[in-house]
């Protein structure tokens, strides 16, 4: 059987002008046509070719011999290169660029960007790219806890947090206590540590410091703060957690961390609920 979005080695089985067909050997009678300018010097009746099957233009299947940017069920970071009443087109090596539809854009995508897409086939029967990548991500990471790694956003979730691919294959999130903070969104590639690997193999992520590397760092944010209130915060280590998060991008435990070293090292002091500069 010939298989869509896969490589697979088929067998010459007829020559004509304009290309080779070629099938599977069991099979002759289901035939794709590749094109005259892809066939090897050499090629004869009986040769096997390994190609990728894909539809064009006309919505035909055709071969290449062609090494494709993804294949059918896995990952791949591409490039828009068009954007349409349709959705945006992608150039994943091919002569025909890819359609990633506006149902499967997580967040509107424009020419020029780069987009992490899984490769599927639609109910169409035609290949096409969604950006809805977890269920296509891998968790069998190479990875444990303590591992810097390179990760991309691709989406942003209230209640979870922030999903990330590792290595644009490897199925992570930063949870959402690990995700506040200036520029974590969809789109953006980032350093982070692995805080854990969970028993489905799923990453948990952190793109903060350990504990006593982000402490000196986040008494500065602090007395950046200050000063940009005159000397004055309104709230202590008492706020609400959300109210020190958007003040601050850190956590209330990590705020009140901070916090304490400073009055520690008599930077700052603590008068009726108000944290003031010394």
């Amino acid at each position: 059987m010939i298989k869509l979005g896969e490589k697979q080695k088929l067998t010459v089985v007829k020559k004509v002008d304009f290309g080779v067909y070629l099938a599977e050997a069991d099979t002759p009678e289901d035939k794709v046509l590749l094109p005259l300018k892809e066939v090897p010097e050499g090629t004869d009746t009986g040769s096997v070719l390994e190609v990728f099957i894909y539809k064009d233009s006309e919505d035909r299947p055709v071969a290449t011999v062609k090494e494709p940017l993804i294949m059918a069920g896995g990952t791949a970071l591409l490039k828009v290169v068009q954007v349409t009443r349709i959705g945006a087109f992608l150039d994943w090596g091919l002569p025909k660029d890819l359609l990633l539809p506006f149902a499967g854009q997580t967040y509107r995508v424009k020419e020029g960007d780069e987009v992490l897409v899984a490769l599927y086939t639609d109910k169409s029967g035609r290949l096409a790219a969604t950006m809805n990548v977890y269920p296509f991500l891998s968790c069998d990471p190479p990875y444990e806890a303590g591992d810097d790694v390179e990760a991309l956003l691709y989406e942003k979730s209230d209640t979870f947090g922030i999903f990330a691919a590792v290595d644009m294959k490897y199925s992570a999130i930063i949870p959402r206590t690990e995700s506040f903070g200036d520029g974590l969104e969809p789109g953006k590639r980032v350093r982070a540590r692995v805080v854990n690997v969970r028993d489905d193999g799923k990453l948990n992520l952190s793109v903060r410091d350990k504990a006593y590397l982000q402490m000196e760092p986040d008494m500065e944010k602090i007395l950046s703060l200050l000063d940009s209130y005159g000397g004055t915060l309104p709230f202590t280590e008492k706020a609400d957690p959300e109210i020190i998060r958007r003040e601050t991008g850190m956590s209330k435990n990590e705020f009140k961390r901070a916090v304490g070293h400073l009055y520690k090292l008599r930077k700052i002091s603590l008068e009726g609920g108000i944290i003031k500069s010394c």
